[in-house]
């Protein structure tokens, strides 16, 4: 199912280097313990949502203060242990801070002991995912299928029954309490 990594397919702008860059993911891949070796790379997947929100630059800017902006239109992250949903223990729904499209249920919740709020599933059709390569190592980032607001990194270590871990900036969510 995965294919070994010399033989996945790098993306157009990596291929300047091909050698170099799968030698370091490799590098880091073996340093690491394989943690990112379960999944897949992956191309940019384009979210499929009827009600895809887009908005201008300076709308978003008006929308959001300005550390949401950073994480969710910059793809920044927020400081591990900074976000109060880390430990956010009531039954709910995790909402997208940006459109607030729901992406998490408390159900899908567990402590990772990263810093940030952990879920081991998201919603049917709630995130959309691209690799990134901001770190040399290639990780899978994932986005809001709607307004595609970045949430954070999927990692290969979460719990069962899917073995991943969505590792997700706190302040790109709204925690909504179940009624």
């Amino acid at each position: 199912m995965n294919a070994p990594l010399a033989a996945r397919r790098l993306p157009t702008h990596a291929a300047a280097a091909p050698g170099r860059r799968r030698c370091v993911a490799a590098l880091f891949s073996t340093l690491l313990g394989g943690v990112g070796a379960a999944l897949p790379a992956r191309a940019a997947s384009t979210p499929t949502r009827a009600d895809k929100l887009v908005l201008a630059d300076a709308e978003w800017k008006r929308r959001l203060n300005p550390a949401q902006y950073r994480v969710l239109r910059d793809e920044g992250t927020e400081p591990a242990g900074s976000s109060p949903l880390d430990r956010e223990k009531r039954r709910g729904t995790f909402h997208c801070a940006g459109c607030d499209l729901p992406l998490f249920s408390s159900d899908m919740k567990y402590d990772s002991g990263t810093g940030w709020p952990s879920f081991f599933s998201t919603l049917p059709d709630a995130v959309g995912t691209k690799t990134d390569y901001k770190l040399i190592l290639p990780r899978t980032e994932y986005h809001c299928a709607r307004c595609g607001g970045h949430q954070g990194h999927v990692f290969g270590d979460g719990p069962r029954p899917t073995g991943k871990r969505y590792c997700n900036n706190g302040i790109a969510l709204r925690f909504q309490e179940a009624a």
